[in-house]
């Protein structure tokens, strides 16, 4: 589903994306309130969600879908990469953030992507999903976990690999392991650090795991 303030994104994006045989642009929305309503209505797999809109942003949208509708996983698109955006967007349960300019065949790798679970931030998002302090920064300013040091040296390898981005088929093929593996890795990390998801893991291992393996 497609929620974009501007009639002409809104089909342009369906045309581009309709024209992938496995994806199917079901309905669209022209700001946050209506976007509420349409995916209780339609239940689409994936929203691709702009930030200023008028009535209520995609921000404050983001947070009522991902509460009250956990099966959708929400694709930040938009032309603002502000730090503060950004940290928002992602600590209230969006699964990725792209900019506008991104290329169509990255678009479609990127929903495909969000709707495996995975989550999807293009270059130099990740950095200001960690910036702005009031974003996910109880992971920033909190002291070393405990629980870190329940992780044995493997499991601390994978959290490396999900810093960088990596899916599980990658960090499977950097480890020498099999896909199940790493996803039970990536279960056991999650449950010993109180992460939420592979967002959170990321942003813990940039924000304690470089400096405790050093």
């Amino acid at each position: 589903m497609l929620v974009d303030d501007q009639l002409l994104i809104r089909h342009g994006l369906k045309s581009l994306l309709n024209a992938n045989s496995d994806l199917q642009v079901v309905g669209d929305a022209e700001n946050g309130q209506q976007a509420i309503a349409q995916v209780k209505a339609l239940y689409p797999d994936v929203v691709l969600m702009d930030i200023r809109m008028p009535i209520m942003d995609g921000v404050a949208a983001t947070r009522v879908i991902c509460e009250q509708f956990p099966e959708t996983r929400v694709l930040m698109l938009t032309t603002f990469d502000d730090d503060e955006y950004v940290a928002q967007a992602m600590q209230f349960g969006a699964k990725g953030y792209l900019l506008k300019d991104t290329p169509p065949d990255e678009l479609a790798t990127a929903i495909r992507s969000i709707y495996k679970g995975y989550t999807h931030l293009g270059p130099g998002l990740f950095e200001k999903a960690m910036a702005n302090s009031s974003g996910i920064s109880p992971l920033q300013s909190a002291p070393v976990p405990p629980q870190l040091a329940q992780l044995t040296p493997r499991e601390r390898e994978v959290l490396n690999l999900i810093a960088t981005g990596a899916n599980n088929r990658e960090i499977a093929a950097a480890l020498c392991i099999t896909e199940r593996t790493v996803k039970n890795y990536v279960t056991k990390i999650l449950s010993c650090l109180n992460l939420r998801d592979r967002t959170q893991a990321a942003v813990f291992a940039h924000t304690f795991l470089s400096n405790t393996t050093q």
